[in-house]
């Protein structure tokens, strides 16, 4: 991953460890790392996002990325996240980033 930098590691670090039928929106993740913001999240998510669950990452609304909903929508399916029509119920899906539904060990 050439040129990745502190900011960007920290970022595809948090999407990594997103469960299975959970999201967070590019704000959450801003929020949760307490720097950048949606846009700066998006960046690194366009630049070097392909190596993690990018698809559980969402815009506020529950959309999926750009160009790429087809594929979400399918994702969001086969991990039975929680969905309002074509998007994801952020209510039930949004995951906080500290709860016990997470893959690390606590």
């Amino acid at each position: 991953m050439d040129g990745l930098n502190p900011y960007a590691e920290r970022v595809l670090d948090v999407v990594d460890r997103i469960p299975p039928g959970k999201v967070m929106s590019y704000g959450d993740i801003a929020e949760y790392l307490g720097e950048g913001g949606p846009r700066q999240v998006g960046r690194v998510m366009s630049t070097w996002g392909g190596g993690v669950p990018w698809w559980r990452v969402v815009h506020a609304d529950g959309t999926g990325a750009p160009g790429h909903e087809v594929t979400c929508l399918s994702r969001w399916r086969a991990e039975a996240t929680p969905l309002r029509g074509k998007r994801v119920d952020m209510r039930l899906a949004r995951w906080n980033g500290r709860s016990a539904d997470s893959q690390e060990d606590p």
